[in-house]
């Protein structure tokens, strides 16, 4: 761990920091798998609320 010394000899302990890089755009695939979840995710959700209205008999 990184420690430094100040004045007077007191040791401060601080966080290693982490390493920064910058995020890439995502390719073809990975835009093409997001739409294909954005729309499972809809059907799922739109399945739910209908299975929801028929089992609660509402008129």
């Amino acid at each position: 761990m990184p420690y430094t010394n100040e004045e007077g000899g007191l040791l401060n302990n601080f966080a290693q920091e982490p390493k920064v890089y910058q995020a890439e755009p995502p390719t073809d695939g990975q835009k093409r798998n997001y739409i294909i979840l954005g729309i499972a995710a809809a059907l799922l959700v739109g399945g739910l609320i209908f299975v929801a209205f028929t089992v609660s008999n509402v008129n």
